[in-house]
């Protein structure tokens, strides 16, 4: 099956008050392997991570289904009409996956709507760094991947999914499969810090970009004041770096 809203939070149990442990975004393909009431217990085939989703989510993949594309800008309006002055249906945020027939500026999705050609092309800079930077100010939110809301995990996987990189979900998976390990002492722009339970993106030697509960944003900051909080620098684990 495929999602088909914007956002769809993935849960812990069917239960619509259950907390998240990710979430799906538009055109995401999920393997429901049982059905509870108005719930699918099931599969992300992106990154294996299991839960629950609301039926009313998720429909039947086309039998057909015109070319696919990625959403590449910070959020893609669905326009009613090919045409930027025509009413807007939706938004759809970075990441998410549309199957949508191009015209001379448009594409016309599957399920109805036009997406601007500009909010699907390349990102212009291709570094996980650059897509993280979309993320800034986005709210801290539990489980989430958009920069409408974003966990330290979260915001990993989605900047380099928008690049191809494939990437787990959690953060203690990502150090152990992401890049190669570094000393700090050699750290630089673009590396991954890790922390316990914590991740985040350095935006220099000394400075990290991270999506985090204390300042619950998305924000940069000092290393040291990440460190500071949190009790020392023994509490950074690892540096990775990603291969060139």
């Amino acid at each position: 099956m495929v999602a088909t809203r914007p956002r769809t939070p993935l849960a812990a149990e069917p239960d619509a008050d259950a907390p998240a442990v990710s979430e799906l975004l538009h055109g995401e393909p999920f393997d429901a392997y049982d059905m509870q009431g108005d719930w699918a217990f099931g599969r992300t085939l992106h990154d294996g991570y299991t839960g629950w989703v609301p039926l009313a989510a998720l429909a039947d993949p086309p039998e057909e289904p015109a070319p696919a594309h990625i959403i590449t800008a910070r959020t893609a309006p669905g326009f009613a009409r090919p045409d930027p002055k025509a009413p807007v249906l939706h938004h759809l945020p970075l990441g998410s996956r549309i199957h949508a027939i191009p015209s001379a500026r448009f594409l016309a999705l599957d399920g109805g709507g036009h997406v601007h050609k500009a909010h699907v092309a390349p990102p212009a800079a291709r570094s996980p760094l650059a897509i993280a930077r979309l993320f800034a100010e986005a709210p801290y939110v539990w489980g989430a991947r958009t920069p409408d809301g974003v966990d330290c995990s979260g915001l990993v996987q989605s900047a380099l999914a928008a690049l191809g990189i494939p990437c787990p979900r959690d953060s203690d998976q990502q150090r152990e499969s992401l890049g190669r390990r570094i000393d700090p002492a050699d750290a630089q722009a673009g590396d991954i810090a890790f922390f316990p339970g914590h991740v985040g993106l350095l935006t220099a030697p000394g400075s990290l970009l991270h999506a985090n509960a204390h300042w619950m944003r998305t924000i940069e900051e000092p290393l040291a004041d990440v460190l500071a909080r949190l009790g020392g620098s023994e509490y950074l684990l690892a540096v990775n770096r990603l291969p060139a």
